[in-house]
């Protein structure tokens, strides 16, 4: 019984001791392993790979797949001054990669954040050195692909040259925003709001100005056609009283004794047409009298011949 005890411990101690060789690498990772702190191998492949049992060998895992560094990572980003002096403060990213453990680990770091922590600090000093060379407007339009262009290269450069080169691959840099300090956008701010609330009065100015000159145009033609109208309505006017003159003439001129009687018919009518109204006339030396006498005289007079 104690001696299947005995195998039966050995076997587990052998089993742990042969776990203690083996590891797997993801697809995702690499594998490194190490002895007593140096680099003995790096699995790039996935899979089960075999080790010396520990403490002769250990390994270490580090991320393989595409990283991203954002400048909001940092704790000491600042502002930074434009060639005119101005004090900006930009956004960006790094897109990156781990492609040489052997080399990033001595040069750079055991874990990706110490290659984040050191890129960063290379970044920020590449955008800092390309934006004193630049003006605001060309950091918004004119330059803005240059300077990620110059400021990619810069860093490129700073991680593959040298005696220690870092080991990693920069895909790409971006600036994604550039906007002045806090105290400056404020006065700006409203340096633009006094700007269009100028340029709002303008334009009003401007539409009532032209509104009245509309108004004025307007009265003025209003008046012009009145007055035409006018002059239209008395010389139509005045051709309708001249045929009307005519006309009269032409029939009275062949009986005076009635036209002398109609004409003072009308002007009685006129004398007295409101209800109320009193005349008073002398029936002998009135014009009218006679002639209602001399009518009435001519219809007496007729049946009798």
């Amino acid at each position: 019984m104690n001696r299947i005890g005995f195998i039966a411990t050995s076997v587990l101690i052998v089993l742990a001791l042969l776990s203690t060789t083996m590891f797997v690498v993801d697809q995702r990772q690499f594998g490194v392993v190490k002895a007593l702190g140096q680099i003995k191998r790096v699995e790039h492949t996935p899979g089960l790979k075999f080790k010396l049992p520990p403490p002769l060998q250990n390994v270490t895992y580090l991320n393989k797949r595409l990283l991203t560094l954002n400048s909001s990572d940092g704790s000491d980003a600042g502002p930074v001054l434009t060639a005119e002096k101005q004090r900006v403060v930009i956004d960006w990213y790094v897109r990156w990669r781990i492609t040489d453990p052997a080399t990033y680990i001595p040069n750079v770091g055991v874990t990706e954040d110490d290659g984040a922590q050191q890129l960063n600090r290379v970044v920020r000093n590449a955008f800092q050195e390309e934006i004193n060379r630049r003006t605001v407007r060309e950091l918004i339009s004119t330059q803005r692909e240059k300077l990620m262009a110059d400021v990619k290269n810069a860093v490129i450069k700073t991680v593959t040259s040298g005696e220690k080169p870092w080991g990693m691959e920069i895909v790409d840099v971006r600036m994604t925003r550039v906007d002045y300090v806090e105290s400056i956008s404020e006065s700006v701010y409203l340096r633009m709001e006094a700007e269009r609330k100028r340029v709002a009065n303008e334009l009003r100015a401007t539409g009532a100005a032209e509104a009245e000159r509309i108004r004025a145009e307007a009265e003025r033609q209003r008046e012009i056609t009145e007055a035409n109208a006018y002059s239209q309505a008395q010389k139509t006017r005045g051709e309708g009283d001249a045929l009307a003159n005519r006309i009269y003439a032409q029939a009275f001129g062949k009986d005076p004794q009635f036209a002398e009687f109609y004409r003072s018919l009308e002007a009685y009518k006129t004398s007295v047409g409101k209800s109320g109204d009193v005349l008073v006339l002398d029936p002998a030396n009135s014009d009218f009298f006679r002639a209602m006498k001399g009518a009435a005289a001519a219809t007496t007079a007729a049946p009798q011949r």
